[in-house]
């Protein structure tokens, strides 16, 4: 059974997962990997699911603001034993929906090039390639993507 729980960074779920995230983004993302790190922290995400597999945490993601339109979608990630169940798809979706009760009208996000099965994800769901905002602008091994939200009303 599968279950997604809405939670904030506090989670120790959500952080268990966050570790073992880091540990393969030092592998794809190589020399550039504290360059990004430093746009990762966790501290103060109020809006976070972590996915559940039989009662283990077998997945996360996060939004947060970006600017009064737009959450920014963050720690995005699956652990390998789990992958290619729809468990991404279904965090995704989730954190859109999120987005949506909190009267955003898009999602940004930004994975990097050497993540494949993370640009396929996001093309399937609906994403669209955009020009590298913020911190990424000048970042060749980055790609960005938005896609718009619909509020969700009461």
């Amino acid at each position: 059974m599968v279950s997604i729980e809405r939670t904030n960074s506090k989670n120790q779920d959500f952080k268990k997962l966050v570790v073992l995230l880091d540990a393969y983004l030092r592998i794809t993302d190589g020399d550039e990997h504290a360059f990004y790190n430093q746009y990762n922290t966790i501290e103060n995400l109020q809006e976070v699911v972590v996915i559940y597999s039989e009662n283990l945490a077998v997945g996360c993601g996060a939004i947060k603001p970006y600017d009064s339109d737009t959450a920014e979608i963050k720690r995005m990630f699956v652990l390998p034993e789990a992958r290619g169940k729809g468990l991404a798809t279904q965090i995704l979706t989730a954190l859109e929906q999120w987005a949506g009760e909190l009267n955003y009208k898009k999602c940004i996000l930004e994975t990097g090039k050497r993540q494949p099965e993370a640009i396929a994800l996001y093309t399937k769901a609906g994403y669209t390639v955009i020009p590298n905002y913020g911190q990424y602008q000048r970042m060749e091994n980055s790609v960005c993507f938005q896609k718009q939200v619909f509020e969700q009303r009461n």
